[in-house]
């Protein structure tokens, strides 16, 4: 999609979560930009885990929100999150953005599962033989493997109520038949949660060869995110808003920049084609642009789509081309 010859190239490379990503940003030189969780960030400076990073790592944009997929057994009789207590729950994989969310979310309810980890075709296996009672994934729905399951097998998404300790991090939202519609009935929804995630890189000075080549990114991504709409990918980049704000972090200079200056010129046409207006111009007056740079309307309100193999390797880190 952003690949141009020898003139522009992005070097995907397959991660290990939301929480990785935030470490080889800050540590490996050889990745430029990587896609984590908004909560993760706030968890990782909180705790200082791999010392302060909120002068290290600057945000490109916010990309979607990734919904809580909390999967129980149809008749396993649990009907809200509290009946987890001390049952076994699978947090995912180690050290994926599911795992560190899910430890924060069950601490901020008061909630002492025991945790397992696994993949979470092997906690499905598990849920049906009841050897765990609930499993976790945080992933952007219509998420592939939530969407093989159905009712009929036993499989059941339980509610996540927008509770006041979470209202801080995280943001409500609804699961619908649409979604999952081999577990959510015509007509019905499931209550549950969201985390935004991110693009991020490392906080290069400016006018490095580095900073020039994240710059050379958002000059490339940004004009080109209407595309990203485009069947057949994903409409998780239905949501995606590139003029959003993350509280308490800062953007990518050469992003800002590019942001305002669309908007300077926004500003600038309403001004001539109100001129225009007022003078009593007899012929066609210019109309204004439907988006920054003569980009579709979408820019702002960015509705785009990607295909399950472009947005795993979004939920992948970006390394550094030459």
């Amino acid at each position: 999609m952003l690949n141009d010859s020898d003139n522009f190239r992005v070097l995907p490379v397959v991660g290990e979560g939301g929480a990785q990503n935030i470490k080889d940003v800050r540590f490996l030189k050889g990745i430029a930009l990587g896609i984590t969780q908004v909560n993760l960030l706030g968890y990782y400076n909180r705790n200082n885990l791999i010392g302060s990073i909120d002068d290290r790592i600057v945000y490109i944009a916010k990309l979607f929100n990734e919904e809580m997929h909390l999967i129980v057994g149809a008749d396993s009789g649990i009907t809200s999150v509290e009946q987890l207590v001390g049952r076994k729950v699978n947090f995912s994989d180690v050290g994926s953005g599911t795992q560190l969310a899910t430890r924060d979310i069950f601490a901020r309810l008061g909630i002492s599962a025991e945790e397992v980890n696994m993949g979470q075709a092997d906690a499905f296996e598990k849920l049906k033989s009841g050897e765990i009672a609930a499993s976790v994934l945080i992933a952007g729905k219509p998420a592939g493997s939530v969407g093989k399951l159905k009712a009929a097998e036993g499989f059941r998404i339980l509610p996540m109520p927008y509770l006041k300790p979470l209202q801080e991090d995280y943001l409500p939202v609804k699961l619908t038949s649409e979604d999952y519609p081999g577990l959510i009935a015509p007509g019905q929804e499931v209550q549950t949660i969201a985390v935004g995630t991110v693009l991020i890189a490392y906080n290069w000075p400016k006018n490095t060869d580095r900073y020039r080549r994240i710059e050379t990114f958002v000059e490339n991504f940004f004009p080109r995110l209407a595309d990203f709409q485009k069947p057949p990918r994903h409409p998780k980049w239905h949501e995606t808003n590139l003029a959003t704000v993350v509280p308490g972090w800062k953007r990518f200079e050469g992003a800002e920049e590019w942001l305002r200056e669309r908007v300077s010129g926004e500003e600038a046409e309403r001004g001539r084609s109100t001129s225009s207006s007022r003078r009593g111009w007899s012929g066609r007056i210019r109309s204004h642009p439907t988006s920054a740079a003569g980009c579709s309307s979408s820019f702002w309100n960015g509705r785009s789509r990607t295909n399950a193999a472009e947005l795993a390797a979004a939920r992948g880190k970006f390394a550094a081309g030459d």
